[in-house]
């Protein structure tokens, strides 16, 4: 049909087609199958479930939601850091604090605060009595066995704490710092009031928890600022002492410099001095000793003015001024009365006098310039004998003065310490006074106008959601408890066979009459007793009889790559239809005007024998037994022409296997194939007897029966696991007693088509 609609309206007609991958169809398929093969539960469950759902809504009490509003502006919740100055900035609130919140709303110690504080211990809404269901169910069921105790003060206290905490919500805004507190009462007014109290018990908690924490702060504080103050005392004690024990005197001022490091700044600078003093005083004796030698050398004498200059003395700066008023005087005379003059003589005279006085002053300045210098000299050594000895004993003074820096770092460590203890206990008495908490109530909550359960809408999706889930796990356990065969894909699946035929339920032939169901006249002939079988003349068009010709046509099929004129027909248990169906497709075979025989080879319930023969006397065993030719023992059915081989017994026979595997057995169906087209055999079931794994000597193929909703899928695949000879020759599978009306509730059955 499809090949004809594309060639009819060509690409365009595909490209309008929906792709649908064989996934989607199996899936589809299944999910529509499920739900017709279960619609009857989904129609019994989905009422039930409403039903419930609606008298929920009626009976319930009636229950309120009050909502208060929180907001945490920090993060941290601490209640007193001591290594962070108090005046510091508030950290900015994290995710994980806020939950951390949520959860102190929800604990037990909030709870319990706010239990305590509006009484709720006792309240009938606390203690189950009301707001209850199923309580006076309970109440009446508990009545039977007696009057029940009373219930003690912590029982009513766990109660009403298990109750309280059941109808608390706490929910953290997404994205913020916000927390919202739900509480569900029976009462608009008690909800708000009670949500309100969670929230004012949890800033009361905050707040407790740092009055708490800044009064052990306190206390530890002040027990730690005695200790730093007995070590600061103990600190100074020890530098003064050392102080003392090594002679370190400071000299006071701005710079604080020790006495001997004043003491060693003096000594150097006079050292200097006294250094520069005797340098000038030798540089004289020195200039005054040249000239009295450059004196002695020269015959002649220096000059006076020369000397003068050299020396700067006021004598010799006298005598010089006389020397050279006696030197103008003698050259005047000279060259007035000549050099031999007395008086000019006389000049000369006076001038060497006063050359002589210059000598002497000149050794006079020389002795008085060298005690000078020996004077400098001596001041010179004084200072540096002064300077060394300050040297070593600032020396010792220093390493003194290093553990004395030590011994007061420790005192200014203490100190600090000391006072930095005492800026935390003033803040810690601060905070104990007026303590501020990280959290506060920006809504309060009001009592609701309308109440939130029981919601009609709610309550009925989730009846209707609950329904649904209760009928598909029904479903779903039906079907996984169902261990047999229902479906052709089952089948094909469990023991990879083709079902070749599905058979109805058929009670018995529609058109025989009581004039039909006697037994013919004349001898050997097949009694038409109200039978099923009969179904496939009396109804030819039914869906029986279409199975039945399926059947026929697997049969020729299977017979076109081999000789296939011997087909057995078995089953797992008794009672499966084998029987029924093996007449049946003798008559569908002797309808088609072809020779045919049905063998009756069920040698421990011979039924077919019983039906169709009921009165023989000799059968296959008498043939076998060569008592009585085949011929002597065949009915027939004069309508159809179809033969039949019945079987015959007094007693049951227990070696039925030996007999059908015997030489005799194989040539008695030889001689049948010379003279019919078809044989079929009405064999045993595989499951109690051993007897079809015998006939595999002279059966050529076998239709194995499996009874809709009654043969178990386990057992078939045992039983055609162990006779492999059967399952190797297998035709296909038959399907019978199906119903029709479950069989309808799969896409894949098409027997509506059949008209009824």
């Amino acid at each position: 049909m499809l090949k004809i609609e594309r060639s009819r309206f060509g690409k365009d007609a595909e490209a309008l087609q929906p792709e649908v991958s064989s996934s989607q169809k199996e899936l589809w398929n299944a999910v529509n199958g499920f739900l017709r093969r279960h619609s009857s539960i989904f129609m019994l469950v989905l009422p039930l479930a409403l039903s419930l759902g609606v008298v929920y809504v009626f009976v319930a009490p009636i229950k309120y939601t009050a909502k208060a509003e929180l907001i945490i502006d920090i993060g941290k919740v601490q209640s007193f850091e001591l290594l962070q100055p108090p005046a510091s900035t508030a950290v900015t609130a994290d995710p994980i604090a806020v939950d951390t919140q949520v959860q102190v709303l929800k604990s037990e110690g909030i709870a319990s605060s706010v239990i305590k504080d509006l009484h709720l211990v006792g309240d009938p809404e606390f203690t189950g009595v009301r707001g209850s269901l199923f309580h006076p169910l309970v109440k009446m069921i508990s009545s039977l066995f007696g009057s029940p105790k009373p219930k003690t003060s912590s029982q009513l206290e766990e109660a009403a704490l298990g109750i309280f905490k059941k109808n608390l919500t706490i929910v953290k805004s997404p994205g913020t710092y916000l927390i919202e507190i739900y509480y569900l009462s029976l009462g608009a007014d008690r909800a708000a009031t009670i949500a309100n109290a969670v929230a004012e018990a949890y800033i009361s908690s905050l707040l407790e928890a740092k009055y708490q924490a800044a009064q052990r702060a306190t206390i530890w504080l002040q027990k730690r600022s005695d200790e730093l103050r007995e070590q600061v005392s103990a600190a100074e004690r020890a530098a003064v002492d050392y102080r003392a024990n090594n002679n370190i005197l400071d000299t006071g001022g701005a710079e604080k410099k020790l006495v001997n490091q004043q003491q060693l700044g003096e000594l150097t600078s006079a050292l200097i001095q006294a250094r520069g003093q005797t340098a000038e005083a030798k540089a004289r004796m020195d200039r005054a000793n040249s000239i009295i030698l450059a004196r002695r050398a020269d015959d002649a004498k220096m000059e006076p003015p020369t000397i003068a200059d050299s020396l700067h003395n006021e004598v010799i700066t006298r005598l010089r001024e006389n020397y050279l008023d006696l030197s103008v005087k003698e050259a005047e005379f000279s060259s007035r009365y000549g050099k031999q003059h007395l008086a000019v003589i006389r000049i000369r005279e006076k001038m060497r006098d006063i050359n002589d006085s210059i000598d002497s002053e000149l050794h006079r300045i020389s002795e008085t310039y060298k005690s000078e210098y020996e004077i400098a000299k001596s001041r010179e050594e004084a200072a540096q004998k002064g300077l060394s000895d300050i040297v070593l004993e600032s020396n010792a003074t220093s390493e003194a003065q290093i553990t004395l820096h030590t011994l007061e770092s420790y005192t200014q460590t203490y100190r600090n310490l000391y006072e930095n203890l005492m800026q935390r206990y003033t803040a810690s008495i601060q905070q104990q006074t007026f303590p501020l908490t990280e959290a506060r109530i920006i809504t309060s909550a009001t009592a609701p106008t309308k109440n939130c359960q029981p919601n009609f809408l709610v309550v009925v999706s989730i009846s209707l959601v609950g329904g649904l889930l209760s009928a598909f796990c029904v479903g779903a356990f039906r079907d996984m408890s169902d261990h047999v065969f229902r479906t052709v894909g089952q089948i094909e699946t469990a023991i990879q066979a083709e079902c070749i035929g599905v058979l109805p339920i058929v009670k018995q032939s529609i058109n025989s009459s009581p004039a039909n169901s006697r037994q013919a006249q004349g001898p050997r002939t097949i009694a038409r007793a109200p039978i099923p079988f009969w179904q496939i003349v009396d109804t030819p068009f039914s869906q029986f009889s279409e199975a039945i010709r399926s059947m026929k046509m697997a049969a020729d099929l299977y017979g076109i790559s081999r000789s296939n004129k011997v087909i057995g027909v078995t089953s797992s248990l008794p009672k499966e239809g084998k029987s029924t169906l093996a007449a049946a497709l003798a008559l569908n075979i002797a309808i088609g005007q072809s020779r045919v025989v049905l063998v009756d080879c069920d040698l421990r319930n011979p039924s077919l024998s019983r039906c169709l023969a009921p009165n023989a006397k000799e059968g296959l065993l008498e043939v076998l037994s060569d008592w009585i030719s085949v011929d002597e023992v065949i009915w027939k059915d004069p309508s159809t022409n179809m033969a039949f081989l019945p079987v015959v017994m007094e007693s049951p026979i227990a070696h039925s296997g030996d007999v059908l595997g015997a030489v005799r057995t194989t040539q008695l169906f030889e001689n049948l194939r010379e003279r019919y087209d078809y044989i079929v055999v009405d064999l045993s079931p595989l499951a109690p007897v051993a007897d079809v794994r015998a006939t595999a000597g002279f059966i050529d193929s076998y239709i194995f029966v499996i009874e809709w909703g009654k043969t178990k899928i386990e057992m078939t695949e045992r039983v055609l696991k162990s006779a492999s000879g059967v399952y190797e020759r297998l035709i296909g599978v038959a399907l019978n007693k199906a119903n029709e009306n479950w069989l309808r509730r799969f896409g894949s059955y098409h027997g509506q088509y059949y008209p009824d």
